[in-house]
């Protein structure tokens, strides 16, 4: 038998992920479960650290940030519940992982990163793989990407004490934006929705986050 390949080997391991640590977690839209079994999650990590890229854990990825677990990652992204036409915010690029996921589905990514050199490296890896049409600016992501709304879909890969009022006002009517929201320690995930009547929280369970650095974060 011939040995295996080492692009065949990460692939065989994505399809391991998905059928180990997303499908009886209950991820179910066909969307996501494409994303995860074709984004090369280990390209987003230091080379010591691919053996583990698609472990059920988060990974460090440099200046005290990490990558999500890959359940974590599938989640959020479904919760945003996006049917492929949409315009999406990211606050918190960290190394790009969420964001190529994003690019997978929807035409239009935006992404924010306060760390220069964090933002640098997931340019240079989104790039490398062909997701032209992710865009990377530095800068306090509690503020929002006010040039660039409406967006129809808002991620926010960090937790904050509450929801940033700047991101809820470039949320579009009918939008969705996921958050993890509570103390530093330990956060609930808020899947808001904006509708004519007013905002709606959907919180889906516990969670944590590093913490987001802005305006409307910690250290303000």
């Amino acid at each position: 038998m011939a040995a295996q390949k080492p692009a065949d080997a990460m692939a065989a391991a994505r399809e391991n992920m998905v059928r180990t640590q997303l499908l009886p977690r209950g991820i179910r839209d066909p969307k996501v479960l494409a994303a995860m079994r074709k984004v090369p999650r280990h390209l987003f990590v230091e080379e010591a650290l691919r053996s583990q890229a698609y472990g059920d854990f988060p990974l460090p990825i440099g200046e005290q940030q990490t990558i999500s677990q890959p359940y974590i990652v599938a989640f959020m992204t479904e919760a945003l519940e996006l049917e492929g036409t949409e315009k999406v915010l990211e606050i918190g690029t960290g190394c790009g992982y969420q964001a190529a996921v994003l690019a997978e589905i929807v035409p239009e990514v935006y992404t924010i990163e306060r760390l220069p050199e964090l933002a640098a490296k997931a340019r240079r890896t989104l790039e490398s793989l062909g997701y032209f049409h992710v865009k990377i600016k530095v800068g306090d992501g509690t503020l929002g990407w006010p040039e660039e709304a409406p967006f129809q879909a808002i991620i926010v890969t960090a937790a904050a004490p509450g929801i940033p009022r700047p991101l809820l006002d470039q949320l579009a009517m009918g939008g969705r934006l996921v958050i993890p929201v509570g103390d530093r320690f330990s956060q609930t995930l808020d899947v808001v929705h904006k509708t004519p009547e007013g905002i709606l929280h959907d919180y889906r369970g516990g969670c944590r986050f590093v913490k987001l650095i802005g305006t409307y974060g910690w250290d303000a």
